[in-house]
């Protein structure tokens, strides 16, 4: 038997208690204050909104342990935004502030909250909401405090760990830009040639369907940012390089703007779409498109545009193909390592996420004591 259940058979056999919100919590919304981002002062105190840190100012409205759910336009209704804050912050009026009363651990409280179904509380209309009228009556477990503490401990394990895989994947993505610019960085040491003599372009034989008339499938339907749908037939079949033809990402850079697609594949015309002789080749395209700076290469009428014309303007170093080999080697293994969801940190910080959900799932469900 864990500590845990020990704890559990010892302190509460018959059950949980269970209070209201309103009854086991502060709720500070009072000392909220929304500041528009053109008269917040810059500092080093997170200013919180709905969705987590929205700025970093002067002055705090709250100083110590707080967890914060959104009031309104939390990113998704399934993962509902709840935040845990310790320490000065300041909150504006899209976020409520509660902190536990003697019986209630706050660090509990997040921990909880963040598996707990908020949309039976929220109000509909054009943007979802969680009123305070309808907040206060939200369930609340209230095991005692060495429970509590303990479930905190152990969950906290597995944050305390996701948060130092993503710290250690943060490092990694500074190290592959600092040699992705070194190796990708050339002057007039190298000759220089197009992408219409290196690559055969295919973008006459693209053709867009409009969503309503696409019948489901299993062949990716690929758009300026990558795959938008899934149906069933293809136009094209092998190794290609699609580039963002239109769209504001071309100058925003959010996504790649250049991105590799294998297999039987659908393409519409907001992506150009590329041929090359040898991988190496095409992925050194790739890697060298999204890293340098193309504005002068954009017409920007209605929107930001690559029209073929220009796309094949764009310089290219002209590499033998052993330098090609050794840059693209030394790219990948990085690439993986910081973007592939399947292998490297990625991939065990997704599993570190998945083990926290199932043990906060599972601790943080109680058998409810009935009231007589």
């Amino acid at each position: 038997m864990s500590k845990l259940e020990a704890l559990i058979n010892e302190l509460c056999p018959d059950g949980i208690e269970f209070q209201r919100l309103i009854d086991c919590c502060w709720i500070e919304n009072n000392k909220r204050v929304p500041v528009k981002a053109s008269n917040r002062i810059e500092g080093n105190i997170p200013y919180y909104g709905a969705n987590n840190i929205q700025d970093y100012v002067e002055g705090f409205t709250h100083d110590g342990e707080y967890t914060l759910i959104a009031e309104d336009g939390s990113a998704s209704l399934e993962n509902y935004s709840i935040q845990y804050v310790n320490g000065k912050f300041w909150a504006n009026n899209h976020v409520h502030v509660l902190r536990g009363k003697s019986g209630l651990n706050t660090r509990f409280l997040y921990h909880f909250l963040s598996t707990f179904n908020f949309v039976p509380f929220l109000t509909g209309g054009t943007r979802a909401k969680l009123n305070q009228s309808r907040m206060i009556n939200i369930p609340v477990p209230l095991p005692p405090l060495p429970i509590q503490e303990e479930i905190v401990q152990i969950l906290d394990t597995f944050t305390e760990l996701e948060a130092e895989l993503e710290a250690e994947l943060e490092a990694r993505r500074k190290q592959y830009e600092y040699y992705r610019d070194e190796l990708l960085m050339f002057e007039d040491e190298v000759e220089w040639t197009t992408l219409s003599d290196i690559a055969v372009n295919l973008d006459s034989k693209r053709k867009p369907i409009t969503q309503s008339r696409r019948k489901p499938g299993v062949y990716p339907y690929f758009g300026a940012s990558g795959v938008i749908d899934y149906v069933d037939n293809y136009i094209f079949d092998g190794d290609f390089l699609l580039i963002s033809e239109d769209g504001a990402n071309l100058i925003a850079r959010n996504s790649p703007i250049a991105f590799s697609a294998s297999g039987k594949i659908w393409v519409n015309n907001h992506a150009h779409i590329l041929n090359f002789q040898t991988y190496e080749l095409r992925k050194f395209v790739e890697y060298y498109l999204n890293m340098i700076n193309l504005e002068k290469y954009l017409s920007t009428a209605a929107q930001p545009k690559l029209t073929q014309a220009n796309l094949n303007k764009i310089p290219i170093p002209d590499l033998s193909t052993p330098t090609l080999k050794r840059i693209v080697s030394i790219l990948d293994k990085f690439d993986s390592l910081v973007n592939d969801i399947t292998i490297g940190l990625p991939a065990e910080i997704e599993a570190r996420r998945k083990q926290y959900e199932y043990y906060r799932d599972k601790l943080l469900t109680f058998k409810k004591k009935e009231v007589v």
